[in-house]
């Protein structure tokens, strides 16, 4: 994906399509106006038209992207001819839609409206790369986009807003309107390094700052900002825990990984990956905050079992707003006994649990709602959930296997 000069044009949104309110919850009628994607095609407006296009391309389908969302219990998968979406809990394929010419590089949904949020990528684009395209799943329908004046990097959604990421800005969106709410600048960010709190209440946001190793984190209802210097070398990957009390993040060495107070910006705890460089491919914390997973180019998903949460262990989650403001006011406490002890504590602590797969397999994995599971997911198609002993820890049990992408291989 080509990159963006420091010195090109100010990347304000250029302009949005259909801004009515079009993702309320309301039954009032919709409208909807399709979109027009740069295409050589004659009749460019030929897949847009129809709710569901078979691709007709003899050209084996490749996986681009992959995220999930909704705490782990789905993901997306962005192809070279579409995308398609997964239930992780019980693994089945939700739906699915190809089209004649192009795929998607970012896929994000917001399952309580069935709204997708796209970027086109792979060898042949859907659309633009300097577009965010808004597809109404219910409606089977493309709703609006957001065009910039440079290429789209990464996207992060959550119900109440759409985080778009450019090389040297952030945008923040209301979801409801696509109203700007706030926009920030950061270092080359080509990767689109950003993460988002995910649970109902205030958005929490955090993002690569101005400098090598930094890391900015946006509360958004206590209007602060706090600014961690989390490594001397380059931010390669970070995650933000579901209510956005933790940040977790590692650099380009890829040994060690940081977790943060996004409050104070105090290091609560360090553990250690190996002794290798490697390259993280991701970060995900559990729902409580007592584990955290993390993958790798080595082949092996490492959990790891944190201490930054004692108060949210075991069974305990925040079911609503309230109770994760209730943790923040534990957290921020001047008697919390956790300010900075951690670290010293639990330094370079080495993971808990571990699965292996195949060298250089580029994967994800996120925490089932099964009890002591992880979700692996590779962009080879593979998916497995495994399973670790909470006590002992060592090596995982592998329970199930599917790869989505051949699935007579899985079932050979």
């Amino acid at each position: 994906m080509p990159t963006s000069s420091a010195s090109s044009p100010s990347p304000w949104p250029l302009y949005i399509v259909n801004s009515s309110p079009r993702f309320s919850d309301s039954n009032s009628s919709m409208h909807r106006e399709p979109l027009e994607p740069r295409s050589p095609d004659p009749n460019p407006n030929s897949d847009i038209q129809k709710p569901f296009s078979v691709s007709r391309s003899s050209d084996p389908q490749t996986l681009v992207h992959l995220s999930f969302f909704m705490d782990h219990r789905f993901f997306a998968a962005g192809t070279s001819r579409g995308f398609r979406v997964f239930s992780c809990d019980h693994f089945n394929e939700l739906f699915s839609r190809e089209f004649n010419d192009g795929g998607f590089a970012a896929v994000q949904m917001d399952f309580r409206r069935s709204i997708l949020a796209l970027v086109g990528g792979g060898p042949h684009s859907k659309f633009p790369l300097d577009k965010v395209i808004f597809w109404d799943e219910r409606q089977s329908y493309w709703a609006s986009e957001i065009s910039f004046r440079t290429e789209v990097r990464s996207i992060r959604l959550r119900y109440d807003r759409i985080v778009v990421v450019l090389e040297h800005k952030i945008y923040v969106y209301n979801l409801t309107h696509l109203r700007l709410v706030h926009q920030l600048e950061t270092i080359a960010n080509p990767e689109g390094l950003c993460a988002v709190s995910q649970l109902g209440g205030s958005l929490v946001l955090a993002c690569i700052g101005l400098s090598k190793g930094q890391v900015r984190v946006e509360h958004y209802a206590a209007k602060r900002t706090k600014f961690i210097m989390a490594h001397d070398s380059k931010i390669a990957c970070l995650e933000l825990s579901q209510e956005g009390l933790f940040l977790a993040t590692a650099s380009c060495k890829g040994t060690l990984v940081r977790i943060f107070s996004t409050l104070d910006a105090t290091l609560l705890q360090e553990v250690r990956r190996g002794t290798d460089p490697a390259d993280i491919y991701s970060l995900a914390f559990s729902s409580t905050a007592q584990w955290l997973a993390v993958t790798s180019d080595k082949g092996t998903v490492h959990v790891f079992n944190l201490r930054v949460n004692p108060g949210l262990q075991g069974n305990e989650e925040p079911q609503n707003a309230s109770d994760a403001d209730v943790a923040v006011t534990k957290l921020s406490s001047p008697l919390s006994f956790i300010k900075g002890l951690l670290s010293k504590c639990f330094a370079s602590q080495r993971s808990f649990a571990q699965f292996h797969l195949p060298e250089r397999t580029q994967c994800i994995a996120g925490f089932g709602h099964q009890k002591n599971t992880i979700v692996v997911v590779g962009m080879d198609g593979s998916f497995y959930r495994c399973q670790f002993d909470s006590q002992n820890g060592g090596e995982m049990t592998e329970l199930e296997y599917h790869n989505f992408l051949n699935p007579e291989e899985a079932a050979s």
